[in-house]
C-alpha cells in the first residue's frame, strides 16, 4: 500500500451496528473486570467493548482494508473514550464510525509503520449521541510491502 493509497482511506465510513447491553453480557463483563455489578453499563469500558463488537467490519475486515493482516502483528495504539450520557443495560445502540487519519512513519528500530486512527460513535434510541471513542491501531510495514 502506497502512502497516497493510504490517505485516501481516510473518511471511509465503517458499516457500523447496533447492540443491546443485554444484563446477562453486563454481568459477565463487570465480573471478569472484578468490577462492582453496581457500576452496570456505565462503566466506560462498555463504550469501547459496544463500539468495537458493533463496527460493521471484524478485526481482520479492518486489517484487510489497510493490506495487513493478523499475521503482521498490527498493534493497539491509543485511545480516548468520551461519555456524555452513561450506558443503560437493556437499552439498543447504534454504532457509526470512520477512519479519522492515516499516516506512514519510519522509525529507527521498528522501521516502517503506519498508524490508522478511526472514531465510532455511539448513538442512543433517539440517535443522540451519547459516547465516542476515538482509537488507533500501528501497522507494521516491510519495505517490500510499501
Amino acid at each position: 500500500m502506497t502512502e497516497d493509497e493510504l490517505a485516501a482511506l481516510v473518511g471511509t465510513r465503517m458499516p457500523g451496528g447496533t447492540r443491546t447491553l443485554e444484563k446477562w453480557w453486563v454481568t459477565l463483563v463487570l465480573d471478569a473486570m472484578e468490577c462492582s455489578a453496581d457500576d452496570g453499563a456505565s462503566h466506560p469500558t462498555f463504550v469501547f467493548l459496544v463500539a468495537t463488537g458493533s463496527m460493521g467490519w471484524t478485526w481482520n475486515e479492518l486489517f484487510d482494508i489497510f493490506a495487513a493482516t493478523e499475521a503482521d502483528g498490527p498493534m493497539f495504539g491509543e485511545t480516548n473514550t468520551s461519555v456524555h450520557t452513561p450506558l443503560q443495560t437493556g437499552e439498543t445502540y447504534t454504532v457509526r464510525g470512520e477512519i479519522v487519519s492515516a499516516a506512514r512513519k519510519t522509525g529507527k528500530k521498528t522501521g516502517v509503520f503506519d498508524i490508522v486512527g478511526y472514531r465510532l460513535d455511539v448513538l442512543d434510541a433517539q440517535a443522540e449521541l451519547v459516547a465516542s471513542t476515538t482509537n488507533s491501531i500501528v501497522f507494521p510495514r516491510r519495505v517490500e510491502n510499501v
